[in-house]
């Protein structure tokens, strides 16, 4: 059967088109908080944009720019981003896909690095320097990134708030809002800290139903009438890779069947609260994928069974020992040298394949070839500078010296 698509006007729709039928695809969209304007349900992520070489800071700019356009032309209408995603280089490559009017067609987000923020020279310094990135002269979302109960309270020594009160009235912000890592207590405090909140970012998947902000501060932000924007509805790619078989026993019982990514992502989506849904896509693949499942999405539209399911999927993961890291890097560079990212990749792998004995193998074999001895778990000194990088306060330390008895005992 010859399949083929065809565009029609604008991007509200796509027609997939076989011999027999034609069957409508269209972007979903949903509300944003108090303001009057709606969001598409799928959000484009650029902090994990084709790479080259494996190095996080070179970008495929030519595959990353056709990926970014590619979804707004599909009607995804917030890109985000940030100060220091791929090494400083993302919101240049974001800038560069949103010329030839493709700024006119999206919100743009992206986040003042509070952790860097010394003074208020440096808020004018690195906001003018994201302007000239990003070639444009205003930000329609800016969040202040990765607040936690030590960031918050620089937030206010310095006067941050009253910064971006200014420049907002200057016109070049248009929406303040935070993202988050830290406790349910800790977030709830930044909501009621601040009236000018439009809007907040937080960490969840079915994994991480109750991990930091979770899913009460899922409800106590849209009570309060924020959007509500979640980023790693996947962890990072973690819940889109083959499972183990008996976690996919479980999908199978399903009428519906749907690939582990659309899983991840409708329970997302099945929240009402949920504005939108960032997805840090780093194929075209996934970009042609993900928007297919934006148009299957809908608040509530989950059965109990399915819910049932997932619910059960969860239990199952935790029993695997799931590291909930995101590949973020915001762990690196480490000073020893430890590849920590990619040795927590595989530990992951590891985990998922705990009852098939000859995949473990494979897998300890693929870590002592691909980790140099260099860069390996057991260099770890435990000097804990990566634990206080880490938005998602894992326990590294102790996760490596875990990964370094199972990966380099026979090295």
């Amino acid at each position: 059967m010859r399949i083929k698509f065809i565009r029609f006007i604008m991007f509200e729709s796509e027609y997939l088109c076989t011999n027999d039928h034609q069957v409508a695809i269209f972007m979903k969209y949903r509300k944003f908080g108090r303001l009057d304007w709606e969001v598409s349900a799928l959000g484009f992520g650029a902090m994990r944009l084709p790479v080259i070489g494996g190095d996080p800071s070179r970008i495929d700019e030519p595959e990353a720019i056709r990926m970014i356009r590619y979804a707004v032309d599909h009607g995804v209408n917030y890109i985000d981003t940030a100060y220091p995603y791929h090494g400083g280089n993302s919101e240049i490559v974001v800038g560069k896909a949103l010329r030839d009017g493709y700024r006119e067609k999206v919100r743009v987000a992206t986040k003042m690095p509070i952790g860097l923020v010394n003074s208020r020279e440096d808020l004018d310094r690195i906001f003018d320097e994201q302007l000239k990135k990003l070639q444009t002269d205003h930000i329609d979302f800016y969040l202040l990134h990765g607040l936690n109960r030590e960031r918050w309270a620089k937030t206010l020594d310095l006067n941050v708030l009253d910064w971006a009160e200014k420049v907002m009235a200057e016109g070049k912000i248009g929406y303040l809002g935070f993202s988050f890592h830290d406790e349910f207590e800790v977030f709830k405090e930044i909501i009621d800290g601040y009236d000018g909140w439009t809007f907040c970012q937080i960490l969840y998947n079915y994994i991480d139903e109750d991990f930091q902000a979770g899913k009460r501060g899922l409800k106590y932000a849209a009570s309060k009438g924020l959007a509500v924007v979640v980023m790693e509805p996947i962890a990072g790619g973690m819940l889109a890779v083959p499972p183990p078989p008996e976690i996919q026993a479980i999908w199978n019982e399903s009428e519906i069947k749907r690939t582990p990514a659309e899983w991840a992502l409708q329970w997302v989506w099945n929240h009402p609260e949920v504005s939108v849904a960032l997805s840090g896509m780093s194929t075209m693949e996934q970009v042609v994928e993900n928007i297919k499942s934006a148009d299957r999405s809908g608040p509530n539209i989950l059965t109990e069974k399915e819910l049932e399911l997932i619910s059960r999927v969860r239990e199952k993961y935790r029993q695997y020992g799931f590291i909930g890291c995101t590949g973020c890097r915001y762990c690196m560079p480490c000073p020893q040298g430890v590849s920590i990212p990619e040795i927590f990749a595989l530990y992951n792998e590891y985990s998922r394949r705990r009852r098939e004995g000859d995949a473990q193998r494979e897998i300890i074999k693929k870590y002592q070839e691909t980790i140099p001895p260099e860069k390996g778990a057991k260099i770890c000194v435990k000097c804990g500078e990566c634990e206080e990088k880490c938005p998602q306060q894992l326990p590294i330390r102790n996760l490596l010296a875990r990964a370094a008895r199972i990966f380099e005992r026979n090295r």
